[in-house]
């Protein structure tokens, strides 16, 4: 089935069992964040709550925060929509009549996939003077700097050749009628802005709220830039995505969402925007962002307003995220042709984890293959890309530390990116934008194999670490390649005499974690380790030499991944509201 808005899914969600309606009236400060963590850590359905405190409008929360809903909202399996795309485009190059014979259904899915405009819009049954503060916006962690919109999806047109653009960039409500716009590093949106401000141009765009699924995933998936999300959403749809002219700005904006923030961002005013609780599990810190100016509310009659959480994994995000590699991941083998499969782990904010399987032909293509990689889009943003075999699943984490521990030589197969544009969202190199990466390569060499140590006598050794001491709180080796150590302070000395100690010296990576990780956990101890060490500064190994001015690496390979002095803090909700939630929990569901 393929949903043209968003009320249609809602209906479908609820008519499948996927929706839950709360009837009692709930706070949009914090107490929702609270409820839809949990909802997603149970596995529960969507949720609608009808009455939030101080707005006259419902709000819907995790309607795709499972594979299932994922899989309604499509139609198919993402996995398959992606495998489908691949196998089209290499049957298409080079084009022919046959095509058009021999592929009917996605030859279909192409034509569908252009815009068209229509005169009359479901968005624009009600326009309104703007008031933001009448919208169910959300604070969602404790040391946010305000309420945020948190699922915008926001229009623009490049000043110069017309293209558009759609991206989603978190919206903090300053009064009635600001928000702040996060044009973070390497956004679509955020480029045409350049555009436009080099012009000294008012820069015109539109931000909608609650649109179909489609237009959701299309809005957040990591496609090309110049590549229209719009006619992405089409194809996803199988059905053609409408535009109206807007009611107060020259652009077009969706014909079929909820709500339309239409308005206008002015060349080289910056205003302070943040902190606020992003997807790597901790705050981001304030900076200073472009201001977005509305000039109209537009709406459908009774519309729905729709919002998600960010934090420590597993949130809805997850799902989202993962749905749209599945889609777009296969395109990959595109531009690198020995790549099998691709895959960024959620559990480390997608960016701070890339695996990549690799078929080698050459010696030492795999890491051609990563610099190329880490030069392209969004994945320019990635700070640890690990390759492996062609035959290792990229999403298996056993897998991949597998082949870690059978192939990897920091000698040989460690690559330091040191002072490179990085991920506006990470905090470990205390610098916005800019820090460090690394590549570890697990591909196999024709290289003799290191001897492995007995790995009883080796456990033995790990399990007496502790009592030589008092700061190690626990150990886990995992996979027999990472050793994980909890510690409550002095992460980068204790790691240091670790990675030297010789009876250790079958492991081949170990990493030091705060004590809020869970070591026994696998999610949380990707997020714990990922989102907390800057390359450069924190990874150590057994010996490090120089050989003219390249460095030798040799050895166990060490992470301080513990949490630092000047670290973003990580998220945790305040205690009065996990009581209320406590005590409210089974009410919220009595309907």
């Amino acid at each position: 089935m393929s949903f043209t808005d968003l009320q249609q899914f809602v209906s479908y969600l609820d008519a499948n069992g996927e929706l839950k309606r709360v009837t009692i009236e709930v706070d949009a400060e914090l107490e929702i964040t609270e409820i839809a963590s949990r909802a997603v850590r149970l596995g529960m359905p969507a949720l609608l709550f009808e009455r939030v405190k101080g707005s006259p409008y419902p709000l819907l929360i995790n309607m795709l925060a499972t594979s299932r809903r994922i899989e309604l909202a499509l139609g198919v399996h993402p996995d398959k929509l992606g495998e489908d795309l691949i196998r089209f485009v290499e049957r298409a190059m080079p084009p022919s009549p046959k095509l058009l014979f021999t592929e009917t259904p996605m030859v279909r899915r192409m034509f569908n996939s252009r815009p068209r405009n229509v005169r009359r819009a479901l968005s624009q049954e009600v326009v309104e003077t703007p008031n933001l503060n009448l919208l169910p916006i959300l604070k969602s962690w404790p040391d946010d700097g305000g309420r945020f919109i948190t699922l915008p999806q926001v229009f623009t047109y490049d000043p110069v050749s017309g293209k558009r653009n759609v991206g989603m960039y978190r919206m903090q409500q300053f009064d009635e009628r600001t928000t702040g716009m996060h044009w973070q590093i390497q956004k679509g949106g955020g480029f045409q802005y350049f555009q436009a401000e080099k012009r000294n141009m008012p820069f015109e765009l539109a931000v909608a709220l609650g649109t179909d699924p489609a237009m959701l995933l299309a809005t957040i998936a990591a496609l090309p830039e110049g590549i229209d999300e719009a006619m992405f959403a089409g194809f996803i749809r199988n059905r053609r995505t409408e535009f109206t002219k807007a009611s107060s700005i020259s652009i077009s904006v969706p014909a079929n969402a909820e709500f339309i923030l239409e308005g206008v961002v002015q060349p080289r005013e910056r205003r302070t925007e943040g902190p606020f609780g992003d997807h790597f599990g901790h705050y981001s810190a304030a900076s200073e962002f472009p201001v977005f100016h509305c000039t109209a509310v537009t709406h459908r009659k009774n519309p729905i307003y729709p919002a998600t959480v960010v934090g420590i994994p597993p949130m809805e995000d997850k799902y989202l995220g993962d749905a749209t590699q599945q889609i777009l991941g296969p395109l990959a083998k595109l531009l690198h042709s020995e790549v099998q499969s691709l895959w960024a782990y959620y559990e480390a904010g997608f960016h701070n984890l890339l695996v990549v399987s690799i078929e080698e032909r050459y010696q030492k293509e795999a890491m051609k293959t990563a610099l190329g990689l880490m030069g392209t889009q969004q994945l320019s943003l990635t700070k640890c890309l690990i390759t492996v075999p062609s035959d290792v699943n990229p999403r298996d984490f056993t897998q991949v530390m597998r082949a870690v521990k059978e192939n990897f030589d920091p000698h040989f197969d460690f690559m330091m990116l040191p002072k490179v544009p990085l991920d506006t969202l990470d905090f470990t190199s205390f610098t916005m934008n800019l820090g460090s990466k690394m590549i570890i390569d697990a591909t196999r060499k024709r290289r003799e194999r290191r001897t492995q140590q007995d790995e009883a006598a080796l456990l033995r050794t790990i399990d007496t670490l502790g009592a030589h001491d008092r700061r190690i709180l626990d150990v886990n080796l995992i996979d027999g390649t990472l050793l994980l150590v909890k510690v409550t302070g002095g992460g980068a000395e204790l790691l240091s005499s670790i990675v030297r100690r010789p009876e250790l010296d079958g492991i081949t990576l170990a990493a030091a974690v705060s004590a809020d990780v869970d070591i026994r956990d696998r999610e949380n101890y990707i997020w714990g380790v990922f989102t907390r060490f800057d390359c450069e500064r924190d990874v150590q190994f057994t010996d490090t030499s120089l050989h003219g001015i390249s460095p030798i690496y040799k050895g166990m390979m060490g992470i301080d991944a513990t949490w630092k002095p000047g670290y973003q803090k990580p998220l945790v909700m305040e205690d009065r509201i996990v009581k209320r939630v406590d005590e409210r929990w089974d009410h919220y569901f009595l309907k």
